[in-house]
């Protein structure tokens, strides 16, 4: 029986043919001495040592190339599983050019592939022989050779391009003397993606058939691992901008003070910013990929029964909920709208939910503000139901004040402490108008409008009256710094007056109407409040001409004019005076 694990070397046949060409030898030596005594070897034995010499020869051929073609299918089976081993496409194309080099003996190679975004193809890998990058300002090819692989599809080999009748007379073949050259192409899922392409510029008749197999096996196996490698860096692009979409999306639920919640199909919480954790309590590891009902069950027993019309009737429903959370008594503004995918299907539920416990308490307090009007307008409170919805023309003096900017205060605050604080500003202007009889027409924001000589408050020197009371306000937010401990550069507050004619009445509806004012004067009265620097006072022309005698003889206030002043809405500038009370400049 036969030994399996007999192997017989290119090692063995050398000696053994040496062996047999030594015995030969000396056949041959013997064989003159056994003549001399009158005997001969065997016929035909010398010829056919002779035979087995030359048979041991082809042999030892046959097994260098056979071992050469074993070496190059085994480093073809090992770099494909390395080639195939990796995702990333600059390593899997140079694996590939340094297999090519390695098993053809070709002085350089190129990789080209197209680019996946512009269409063109691309120079990828330039590799010589010693597994260096190939240096120069551009790769030295046969550009000919490649646009015709590129075109057919098919293979090129050519032993001595020189020679080559298909490609005599080529610049690229002439000016670089290239000879060896072999290019195959890269297809991938049928189409030509790209070429592998090796030469040698010094051997003739390097590449063959053989070579040719070679590297179309190569580049045959090399394709689905470039298209894995491209399949994943698009992934991963994909993913990273996936990746970016949702840190910046975080940032900004995290960055909105309403509360943002979404749930799926199930009820299943899978949105729940900080702003929901500040207004509710209930904190995001408790309530995260928790059902509604199980997580937030005030919230849960709020919408409960408008739930399913959100979802089947495509419904966006706002209501108003009292709830006892960890936060405290809420008062609650609840929006629910459908939570919708790409193909406009609702996955879910989204829920905005907005705190106004203290906008609430706000408006109570200016309502119990409205309710304690000066003393001279109690008599004509119910001359307001006589205006109607129209409106009287009317000479009135209107003041704006902006308390406190909202970008004064510490970022570090809360909202309720913000708007607490605000409320303290806003109170000590009400007051301070009040004293002079003025009516507090709204309150936007951080700003307070007031009116002079409307038929709630009838004065004849209404500009005095708004005038003083501003003088008065500054006073007063002076005297609150201190008592809040606050020193701040500049003050916080702006005003602007001015006076003149203006529209006065109702508006709104027969069941909710509004007393309040409209027209040019009380616009000007808002640009000139806008144009305040922090701590400034500025009045109209028409407001110092319709009390100038009782400004110049006060004592203890400046009256600085300012020059002409454009602002928005007018084409005719505005002569502007600023107010100073000396107290407040001391």
């Amino acid at each position: 029986m036969a030994d399996d694990h007999l192997q017989i070397t290119e090692e063995d046949i050398t000696r053994i043919s040496r062996l047999v060409g030594s015995l030969t030898q000396r056949l041959r030596t013997q064989r003159e001495q056994l003549r001399k005594h009158g005997m001969d070897v065997p016929p035909g034995t010398l010829q056919g040592m002779d035979t087995i010499h030359e048979d041991m020869d082809e042999v030892g051929a046959k097994v260098i190339e056979q071992g050469y073609e074993l070496d190059r299918l085994r480093a073809l089976a090992e770099t494909t599983s390395i080639v195939n081993s990796s995702l990333d496409l600059d390593e899997v194309l140079m694996l590939v050019m340094d297999t090519v080099l390695k098993l053809t003996g070709a002085e350089r190679g190129y990789i080209l592939l197209r680019n996946m975004e512009s269409g063109s193809m691309e120079f990828r890998i330039a590799r010589g022989l010693a597994k260096q990058d190939v240096d120069g300002e551009s790769p030295v090819v046969s550009k000919t050779v490649v646009d015709e692989v590129l075109s057919s599809g098919e293979a090129i080999v050519t032993t001595n391009a020189q020679l080559d009748d298909r490609f005599a007379g080529q610049k690229s073949i002439v000016g670089y003397s290239l000879r060896s050259i072999l290019c195959v192409p890269l297809i991938i899922k049928g189409d030509i993606e790209g070429v592998v392409y090796a030469d040698n510029s010094i051997k003739d008749g390097l590449f063959g058939n053989k070579e040719l197999q070679l590297v179309n096996a190569i580049a045959s196996q090399s394709a689905l691992a470039i298209e894995n490698a491209r399949l994943f860096a698009q992934a991963r692009a994909t993913l990273d901008q996936i990746t970016e979409i949702k840190t910046l999306l975080d940032n900004i639920l995290a960055s909105i003070a309403s509360g943002v919640i979404t749930t799926d199909a199930d009820n299943i919480i899978t949105t729940y910013n900080v702003g929901a954790e500040n207004i509710l309590g209930f904190p995001f590891d408790t309530t995260y990929g928790k059902s509604l009902e199980e997580a937030l069950l005030p919230i849960y027993s709020s919408v409960r029964e408008v739930l399913p019309g959100i979802r089947t009737q495509d419904e966006v429903i706002t209501l108003e909920t009292e709830s006892e959370v960890p936060t405290g008594l809420r008062n609650l503004n609840l929006r629910l709208s459908p939570l919708k995918d790409a193909a406009d299907t609702t996955q879910g539920v989204a829920l905005v939910v907005d705190d106004m416990t203290d906008v609430k308490k706000r408006d109570a307090m200016l309502d119990a503000v409205r309710r304690y009007l000066p003393p001279v307008m109690v008599d004509n409170i119910k001359s307001i139901e006589n205006i109607g919805l129209g409106g009287d023309r009317r000479l009135i003096t209107v003041i704006f004040v902006e308390v406190r900017p909202f970008h004064t205060f510490s970022a570090s605050l809360q909202a309720g402490e913000v708007m607490e604080l605000l409320n303290t500003y806003l109170t000590v202007g009400t007051e301070t108008i009040h004293r002079k009889a003025g009516l507090i027409d709204k309150y936007m924001g951080s700003e307070i409008m007031g009116l002079f000589n409307t038929q709630l408050n009838p004065s004849d020197e209404h500009a005095l009256d708004a005038v003083e009371a501003a003088i008065e306000m500054m006073r007063d937010f002076h005297i609150l710094y201190e008592q809040l401990g606050q020193h701040p550069e500049l003050p916080y507050y702006r005003m602007g007056i001015h006076t003149g004619e203006a529209t006065l009445g109702n508006v709104g509806g027969k069941n909710r109407r509004e007393f309040t004012a409209i027209g040019d004067t009380v616009n000007l009265a808002k640009r000139l409040q806008e144009n305040a620097h922090p701590g400034q006072f500025l009045i109209s022309e028409d407001t110092f001409n319709a009390c100038a005698g009782q400004l110049q003889a006060q004592q203890g206030i400046s009256v600085i004019p300012l020059g002409y002043l454009a602002v928005k809405g007018r084409k005719q500038k505005v002569l502007v005076y600023e107010i100073q009370p000396d107290m407040v400049l001391s």
